[in-house]
């Protein structure tokens, strides 16, 4: 899964976690080949969880931006998950068993942004997103041995232009949430920049966690930037 030869932006890039962040902003834009695996693995319940139904997108307020480019907020887009039936509700540790209970197959298990919230209640997600996004998919990753959270992806989000799952094309981002060292702050660290095939890697830690964002080249490096550094608690933006 690793991609060599990602050369690390020298402005942004803390000498001490070079390595952690090449090898992070590696597995996660490859091609996008491991976002196609996690959210690839939605197919398998989406036609139990949502049927063949289909979901009119009315047009969102453009929010921000760069240039000819532009932000609208993370919360008013469409959550693929939102509609699960049952959703479960308790501790973070019950809502974590709950869920891998819904598991079909794959260790990533569709969630809503109400279970995840509560699954991990330190979790930011980007209050802005890309203005061409309309919908978001959410999941929780499980190590399959255990049914616990996977430490390095616990939580992955897919950001697309059209309905998730139809066409790959469609995927303009993935976000996903691991556990951070043992040395992290609670504050946001800085976001390093990793120049990789097709786009754009981010990484970042804060409250425990560690944070991946990759933007298709279809978003500028700024643009993906802002979209970092709009983050904010995932419970603050579930219906």
């Amino acid at each position: 899964m690793s991609v060599p030869g990602h050369p690390c932006h020298p402005s942004t890039v803390k000498i001490n976690r070079v390595v952690v962040l090449v090898a992070m902003g590696a597995i996660l834009a490859s091609g996008c080949g491991e976002a196609g695996l996690l959210d690839g693995a939605g197919d398998r319940t989406r036609s139990v969880v949502h049927g063949a139904t289909t979901t009119t997108v009315a047009p969102i307020a453009v929010a921000a931006g760069t240039a000819d480019e532009g932000l609208i907020p993370g919360g008013d887009v469409l959550w693929f998950n939102d509609d699960i039936d049952p959703q479960f509700t308790g501790s973070s540790p019950e809502v974590i068993d709950a869920v891998w209970k819904r598991q079909l197959g794959s260790r990533f298990v569709q969630a809503s942004r109400r279970e995840i919230a509560a699954a991990m209640p330190a979790l930011s997600f980007p209050s802005l997103v890309p203005q061409q996004v309309r919908w978001v998919t959410s999941q929780l990753v499980y190590n399959e041995t255990s049914g616990a959270l996977d430490p390095d992806t616990s939580a992955a989000f897919g950001l697309w232009t059209a309905e998730p799952y139809r066409s790959d094309t469609a995927r303009l981002g993935v976000l996903r949430v691991g556990r951070g060292l043992p040395d992290d702050l609670a504050e946001r660290s800085e976001i390093s920049v990793i120049a990789v095939p097709d786009g754009v890697s981010l990484g970042w830690t804060e409250s425990g966690h560690r944070y991946e964002l990759f933007c298709r080249s279809e978003v500028s490096e700024e643009l993906c930037l802002e979209v970092a550094e709009s983050s904010v608690p995932l419970s603050g933006l579930a219906p």
